[in-house]
């Protein structure tokens, strides 16, 4: 009697294969969720960000100095009325806004974090000192006839796009040495009317005549300082101890090799910028509008450890965690004939998405560097001495934690090194998927090697 044996296919290598794929798949849900959790906490802080700024001025941007001189024009115009031309003359009301013709803008910027419970958010506090020169223009070529000019009411304008930032501040504007009162508002639709105006007798009417003005105030804000350059020549110069400037905008500041983030420099004409020395009305940017923000000198205040960035960063690299520890389990249960249920390795990337959660709460308390070094120890200790029970060997064990520390290390330098972190990690898998393949390159996938031929016994 011929007896032909057969292997069972239930637990055959690439059933199990197809079983870990499953598990790593189900465990894309709780991984997914810890995604959802970071974005939940990062709203929360940006909430808690806003509430510490609040009464502090928020990113600020200055413009100006103008000076601004009211006038009167006639104008004759023709309109129709019951078929008939009817000519009307009109006296309207202008303003005649003369940018310097040189200004020099010098900005120190003292930063500092402020907390609230576990958030904190960067605010600083400028000293800005604005000088230069007011140049008239000549009035008749721009057909402005010199009595109509109102020069007693002129006005020096400078903005400012939150006025609470000068608070505990007192501004001064003065021409030619000689201060000026000011008055709350500034009327500039590029700061939304914010901003402080001085009012006096500031010029005679005398073509080409100069006009020397001094404005000093202190500014206080968040996050980023703008400024709005608008004289025939600027030159823009600001210090600060902040060690991670951001420099943006239309203009970037000088540089030298080997310059340090501070002080920086910035010298910009009007021809750069598109725009007259004087004209008639103002030309209206808003900082707000990306466009014009474009304009703008824009030195921001950066917090180079953004630890809701580098979590979220970190928990788009989940699968690879999961993908790597359960082929490691794998591999000891095709080659090492040590057997691991399906349990196993959902407990163990359950322990795998909880490294995240982890990272998050400990790293708004104690930081991010202290919180990945707690959370990988904790779980690289959690993993190991649980795969040494179920693998039966220390020995074991001690090759998943060898693997989880390595796989955490090369984390830590994915998210430290961004410009080259695609490099690096697809110079890692390829090096994992060259071992696998190395490892697995005799294994009978469908088990079906011993059941092509049969055994034969003696009845």
């Amino acid at each position: 009697m011929i007896k032909l044996s057969s292997s069972p296919t239930h637990n055959t290598p690439g059933r199990k294969l197809a079983m870990t794929i499953l598990l790593g798949l189900l465990l894309s849900v709780p991984l997914f969720a810890t995604y959802l959790l970071v974005y939940d906490r990062e709203n929360q802080s940006q909430v808690a960000r806003t509430s510490i700024v609040e009464g502090w001025g928020g990113p600020q941007s200055i413009a100006g100095p103008f000076l601004v001189i009211p006038f009167s024009r006639i104008v004759t115009r023709d309109t129709v009325e019951s078929g008939r031309t009817i000519r009307r003359t009109d006296r309207e009301e202008e303003l005649l806004f003369v940018a310097p013709t040189r200004s020099a803008v010098r900005m120190r910027i003292d930063a500092e974090r402020r907390r609230r419970s576990i958030y904190e958010a960067v605010v600083y506090r400028s000293h800005v000192r604005i000088a230069g020169q007011f140049r008239l223009p000549d009035f008749a070529a721009l057909n402005i006839p010199p009595d109509s000019l109102r020069l007693a009411d002129a006005e020096i304008r400078v903005g400012i796009s939150n006025a609470r930032g000068l608070a505990g501040s007192r501004p001064a504007i003065r021409v030619a040495g000689r201060a000026l009162p000011l008055i709350p508002g500034s009327s500039l639709a590029t700061t939304s009317g914010s901003g402080f105006t001085a009012r006096g007798p500031i010029a005679t009417g005398a073509t080409n005549m100069a006009v020397p003005f001094d404005v000093a105030f202190d500014l206080r804000g968040s996050d980023e300082l703008s400024f709005l350059p608008s004289a025939e020549q600027t030159t823009i110069e600001a210090i600060s101890a902040w060690p991670h400037p951001s420099f943006t905008g239309a203009f970037l500041p000088n540089r030298t090799p080997g310059a340090s983030a501070f002080p920086a420099s910035w010298q910009i004409g009007n021809l750069a910028l598109n725009r007259p020395v004087v004209r008639i009305g103002e030309q209206e940017t808003n900082p707000a509008d990306p466009a014009d923000a474009n304009e703008a000198v824009t030195i921001g205040l950066l917090d180079p450890v953004n630890l809701y960035s580098q979590v979220n960063r970190a928990t788009k690299y989940g699968f690879m965690f999961i993908g790597f520890t359960f082929l490691a389990l794998l591999m000891f249960d095709i080659i090492g004939g040590a057997p691991v249920p399906g349990v196993a390795y959902l407990l163990i990337g359950a322990g795998l998405v909880l490294f995240f959660i982890l990272l998050l709460a400990l790293a708004e308390v104690i930081g991010f560097l202290g919180a990945y070094l707690v959370a990988s120890l904790a779980i690289v200790a959690l993993i190991s001495s649980y795969s040494a029970a179920i693998l039966h060997s220390w020995r074991r064990a001690a090759v998943v934690a060898a693997l989880l520390a390595g796989l955490y290390a090369i984390l830590y330098v994915l998210l430290s090194l961004e410009a080259y972190s695609l490099l690096i990690g697809s110079a890692t898998l390829f090096a994992a998927l060259a071992g696998v393949m190395y490892a697995t390159r005799r294994i009978d996938w469908g088990g079906v090697a011993a059941s092509d031929t049969g055994d034969t016994a003696p009845a």
